[in-house]
């Protein structure tokens, strides 16, 4: 089993996961957006040095399994809950971007016993409306034609803050090559999921763990006000907005972040 900064492979039911696992400690798991992989949390891994960092593929992305069907968020929810069991880790702090903020409310649906802690980053609780579905469906036809490289010239001016596309095109051109490296019937599989996901707004006032709400200034695509409304129904809520960041905050703005993350992770109960 991997141990230090290794990456690894972990068979769950019928897919393989990859995942980095970093550290000891209380366990930190680490759920990645869409179309992205678990390197999006990579300054986060490397900085948050007190906790066991755990970043996984989500099934259909990065260096994990790749099925051609079997995408749903509680397919995902699953595939890390099994993860945690591989690793030995009965509870975690569960931070998820976008995409892996669904499925951190999907683990709270069907495995409550293992959070200790949420850190929901550029993401919103609600359900997919029609236009939001449809366009899922329109980029999944995008993705078929044109492949990942058609996926990434049409959702990177939303992904990044317009701060980080005018400062940092290293940034954009790193952005570019990971959602390059996604494959098709993953991205597929995971906008179905994203298409077809309950709504977990009524799961807000039963969170009885700690939350921290993060959201990029500039996100256009969770913006600000989403995140307020998340922290106004959650009672152990806080918010932390990241000036000069977009969508994909961890990435843009990631000592702000870290910061934030790092405060709160102190205030965790037993970790």
């Amino acid at each position: 089993m991997p141990t230090g900064r290794e990456v690894g492979r972990y068979r769950v039911g019928a897919v393989g996961l990859a995942a980095e696992v970093r550290g000891e400690g209380p366990a930190l798991l680490l759920l990645h957006g869409f179309p992205l992989d678990r390197t999006m949390w990579r300054h986060q891994v490397v900085a948050l040095t007190r906790w066991r960092r755990i970043a996984p593929d989500l099934r259909g992305a990065g260096a994990s399994d790749a099925p051609e069907s079997g995408y749903s968020m509680a397919a995902y929810a699953d595939d890390v809950a099994g993860l945690l069991d591989r690793l030995g880790v009965a509870r975690a702090v569960v931070a998820g971007l976008s995409m892996g903020g669904y499925v951190a409310f999907e683990l709270w649906r069907r495995h409550r016993d293992r959070i200790m802690g949420l850190v929901l980053v550029d993401t919103r609780s609600d359900a997919d409306g029609g236009d939001a579905r449809r366009g899922r469906d329109e980029l999944a036809a995008v993705a078929r034609a044109e492949g990942p490289a058609g996926v990434a010239e049409r959702m990177l001016p939303r992904l990044l803050g317009r701060s980080t596309r005018r400062t940092q095109p290293a940034l954009v051109e790193q952005v570019r090559e990971m959602v390059g490296r996604s494959s098709v019937p993953g991205i597929v599989g995971a906008l179905g999921a994203m298409r077809d996901r309950p709504d977990s707004t009524a799961l807000l006032p039963a969170i009885d763990v700690p939350v921290l709400v993060v959201v990029g200034e500039e996100d256009e695509v969770t913006p600000p006000a989403v995140a307020r409304s998340m922290v106004a129904a959650v009672p152990s809520a806080v918010m932390a907005t990241i000036p000069g960041a977009g969508h994909l905050s961890p990435l843009e703005a990631p000592a702000t972040v870290n910061r934030v993350v790092g405060e709160f992770l102190e205030t965790i109960p037993g970790a």
